[in-house]
């Protein structure tokens, strides 16, 4: 799975996109956040508030619940404001 980082998430872990392979009992948004976070310091800044980070599956926004199986590509970014 191809995951991609926008904003401050991205400068906190130093790259715009990297290939995962997570271990098989990361099954959801929400383990897969916790699996990054251990990945280093970087991660840990990026995820450190992991409930207000958003996540698309496929460019499709989803909970932190959702399941990851299947996905081709996840992507993290902070909250978006409008104005």
């Amino acid at each position: 799975m191809k995951a991609v980082y926008f904003a401050w998430v991205r400068e906190r872990i130093g790259k715009t996109e990297e290939v995962l392979a997570p271990p098989p009992e990361v099954v959801s948004v929400a383990d897969l956040i916790g699996w990054l976070r251990g990945r280093g310091e970087g991660y840990e800044a990026a995820f450190e508030q992991a409930g207000a980070i958003r996540a698309a599956l496929d460019r499709s926004h989803v909970r932190h619940e959702a399941p990851i199986a299947g996905a081709r590509e996840i992507a993290f970014f902070p909250p978006m404001t409008g104005g």
